[in-house]
Formats: structure tokens, C-alpha cells, sequence
């Protein structure tokens, strides 16, 4: 069995998780609402404030045990995420470079010889702080991380200069140029 299947889920105060049919995993809290679709190994037992995740026996032992800890990180994430939300930080670095957030989109113009729009998709929401700062979140975390991965796939920090678009933090290994050798 998995390690971190066998952890019991805490739900705080404010989530409700349903199990309905069709093996239909229903999360509410305040920041939304998620589902998850359950597969043919695994069950959910909720008594309380906790949710356990077992494997009933079906399928290969080895493919239920990855089902088992993948199935708790995920609900576990929706559990997070309908409570707290999740959050990525994006920072833009180049002359010039900048984004601004209108709605339900962001306008980043960072080099090219046109300003890029990305939309956010349903449930994430955008805001620039100020001109070379992104501030993505949501309930969704997947969903939180991917639309975070395609505005820095529009300009990934090269590593010459050290221009383009990174996660805050991120470490960029800074190579050195050409040399003149005479």
C-alpha cells in the first residue's frame, strides 16, 4: 500500500466533501467548489472531519498502490485549495518589460512586436501589483500551475542576460558569453 494513501485527510471547518454516484467526489468550501471522478480501485470513506482513501481489491495491486497515493494527494489538494486557495508568484525581468491584468486577462509586453494576451481559465484569477509582477491564484491547483507554466513558456529566462519570465525565487544559471581570445 501506498505511504501517503494511508493518511487520513483532515477536512477543516467550513469543507464538506460528498461522495456522490457515479463515483463523484464533490468538494465545497469557501473559496469554490471541485470534483474528481474517483477510479474503479480506489473508495473514499468520509466519518467526520476525515476522509480515508483505500483500495478495494480491483485492477493489479502494483497500479491500485499509485492510484491510492495519487488519489489522497489529490483530494487532499482540493481540500487545500476550496479552504485556502493556491498561489503562484511570477516575476518579469527585462528592459521595458512589463504586464498588466485586465479581467479575466493579462496583457504581458515583453520584447515582441506585440503585446501577448493570455485568459485566464475558470476559477483563476490575475493581478499585477506592479510592472514586473504576476500574481496568479485560485482553488485549483492544477489549474493554478498550468496557466502559470504557459505565461512563462511565452519568455523563459534565457541565460545569458537573465531576461524573460520566471516563478518568484526561481534561480536562473547564468552562463558567460563569448570571449575574445588574441
Amino acid at each position: 500500500m501506498s505511504r501517503i494513501g494511508k493518511k487520513p485527510i483532515t477536512i477543516p471547518a467550513g469543507v464538506e466533501v460528498k461522495l456522490g454516484g457515479a463515483r463523484e467526489v464533490t468538494v465545497k468550501g469557501p473559496q469554490g467548489s471541485l470534483g474528481l471522478t474517483l477510479r474503479p480501485e480506489i473508495e473514499l470513506s468520509v466519518e467526520g472531519n476525515e476522509a480515508t482513501v483505500s483500495t478495494n481489491g480491483s485492477g493489479g495491486a502494483r497500479q491500485a498502490s499509485a492510484y491510492h497515493g495519487m488519489t489522497r494527494a489529490l483530494i487532499a489538494n482540493m481540500v487545500d485549495g476550496v479552504s485556502k486557495g493556491f498561489e503562484k508568484k511570477l516575476e518579469i525581468q527585462g528592459v521595458g518589460w512589463n504586464a498588466q491584468s485586465q479581467g479575466k486577462k493579462i496583457t504581458l509586453n515583453i520584447g515582441f512586436c506585440h503585446p501577448v494576451v493570455i485568459d485566464m481559465p475558470e476559477g483563476v484569477t490575475c493581478e499585477s501589483p506592479n510592472p514586473t509582477s504576476i500574481v496568479l491564484k485560485g482553488a485549483d491547483k492544477q489549474a493554478v500551475g498550468h496557466i502559470a507554466a504557459v505565461i512563462r513558456a511565452v519568455r523563459p529566462p534565457e541565460p545569458y542576460k537573465g531576461k524573460g519570465i520566471r516563478y518568484e525565487g526561481e534561480y536562473v544559471r547564468r552562463k558567460a558569453g563569448k570571449s575574445f581570445g588574441s
